[in-house]
């Protein structure tokens, strides 16, 4: 079991679970229970399969995780490309948000290979 705290692409998920939630703040009603729904879910998953994988009891268990985190990540990306492409978000926001999320995908991408190599020693 890891300690989920003290995982630094767990606290920019969290970070930008956040973000996201904020920046949605404004779109229309017509949109409250589709996609600004689908948006903060797929934001939420992220940090909560990190989450949920670092309680595990093994390393393979909680690369499990990390990939479908990484899944909500790309998942997340889309929403905010469709976002900015029914202008509901500026430019500089999506741009903000998307090096958010390219950021933890990599992270998530070296945490995976760090587990896996663990795991063959």
């Amino acid at each position: 079991m890891h300690k989920v705290q003290d995982l630094r692409v767990w606290q920019n998920a969290m970070q930008l679970a956040v973000e996201v939630y904020k920046c949605t703040e404004q779109l229309p009603q017509e949109e409250r229970f589709g996609l600004l729904s689908q948006v903060r879910r797929s934001a939420v998953s992220i940090c909560s399969n990190i989450a949920e994988g670092a309680g595990r009891n093994s390393n393979g268990e909680f690369v499990q995780f990390l990939g479908m985190a990484n899944g909500s990540a790309y998942e997340l990306q889309t929403q905010i490309e469709l976002l900015k492409r029914l202008e509901y978000l500026d430019e500089a926001t999506k741009l903000k948000l998307v090096d958010n999320i390219d950021e933890i995908q990599k992270m998530l991408f070296k945490l995976m290979k760090a587990l896996k190599n663990k795991n063959e020693v």
